[in-house]
């Protein structure tokens, strides 16, 4: 990265902050990043000495009110218009940051967002791509929560959205995007996806319905849904990787012989792990909206948290905003 960008992050939001969100803003900081750590000043002033000081890059911006985790997102962002999630999203909003990043309340995160950085000309609904590790590389995922009920057109703009960050910032020259159905056959799947998928024939990179099984195998590199499913989808794949880590670990631990052969694969699982880590992406996209916003993880570690906020800066050098509208813009 050339030159440097600023990220708002939401410092007081998630369950582990401010200590954890601190930590990844230090990481980011020290591989070229600008943070801008938003929330209570004296909170991150004494976390940030409690951590070995703020390298260069970091600044703190304060913000005296906190979303939290269980409170209703719109409710709450009215409500707190000084809370850090607020005050971080209105910092995108009057360009002193090009991104921001929250680790904490989605639906808040939706809500602010939406009411001060605002959508894209023409878009319907901002959505939720998160991006998810596969056998064959990277694969979007969208909507993944943002809208539970969701519409023909709200789709067809998600399968735009997401083929141009596949494209642009995962850097897939041809993205091929399908539809998540229960079937490949046209007639699968319910009335929305059926009325879909004679929506999308015809559009760049659509090859057709995908399964769930797909998503692993990365049979397409974007899988476009309703919220609602996606979701599903999404907990589903971060919670069966997580019980097959921890299984393969018990079962290795649980004679001589299983921790002789894992002192052996010890490399080989690691490497594995590292591929099918969701932490190595950190957060999802919300796309649609007039700035970069990545949703993380309520739980997310430094670690996750640093790696958001890289997935926000490779986002804000590749453009993403400024060509997913000119990507729904009509033609002219």
């Amino acid at each position: 990265m050339n030159v440097p960008v600023t990220i708002a992050l939401d410092a007081m939001g998630g369950d582990r902050a401010p200590v954890e969100p601190v930590r990844g803003a230090i990481a980011a900081a020290r591989s070229g990043v600008r943070v801008l750590l938003v929330g209570d000043q004296a909170t991150l002033t004494a976390e940030l000495a409690a951590q070995g000081g703020a390298p260069d890059g970091i600044y703190v911006v304060h913000a005296p009110e906190i979303v939290g985790s269980h409170e209703d997102g719109a409710k709450a962002v009215r409500a707190k218009p000084e809370s850090s999630l607020v005050v971080a999203c209105k910092l995108v909003a009057d360009g002193t940051a090009q991104g921001v990043m929250s680790p904490g309340n989605t639906g808040a995160t939706l809500a602010a967002a939406t009411l001060y950085i605002r959508r894209l000309p023409g878009v319907i609904r901002p959505g939720i791509a998160a991006v998810l590790p596969s056998a064959r590389g990277p694969v979007v995922l969208l909507d993944a929560g943002a809208n539970h009920e969701s519409r023909t057109e709200y789709l067809q703009q998600f399968a735009v959205m997401g083929r141009l960050l596949s494209r642009d910032v995962l850097q897939i020259p041809e993205p091929r995007v399908g539809l998540l159905s229960i079937g490949e056959e046209p007639g699968k799947g319910s009335e929305l996806v059926q009325e879909t998928y004679a929506a999308l024939v015809g559009t760049e990179g659509f090859v057709g319905n995908v399964e769930g099984r797909d998503i692993p195998q990365g049979s397409v590199d974007v899988v476009v849904t309703d919220g609602f499913t996606g979701n599903v989808a999404l907990k589903l794949y971060e919670g069966a990787g997580a019980v097959m880590f921890n299984e393969m670990k018990l079962t290795l631990n649980s004679s001589l012989r299983g921790k002789l052969g894992g002192m052996l694969a010890r490399p080989a699982i690691r490497r594995l792990r590292a591929k099918f880590d969701v932490d190595e992406y950190g957060g999802a996209y919300l796309v649609g909206v007039r700035g970069l916003v990545v949703i993380g993880h309520g739980n997310a570690g430094g670690y996750a948290i640093a790696n958001a906020i890289h997935l926000c800066a490779r986002a804000i050098h590749a453009q993403l905003v400024q060509r997913i509208e000119a990507g729904l813009a009509p033609p002219s």
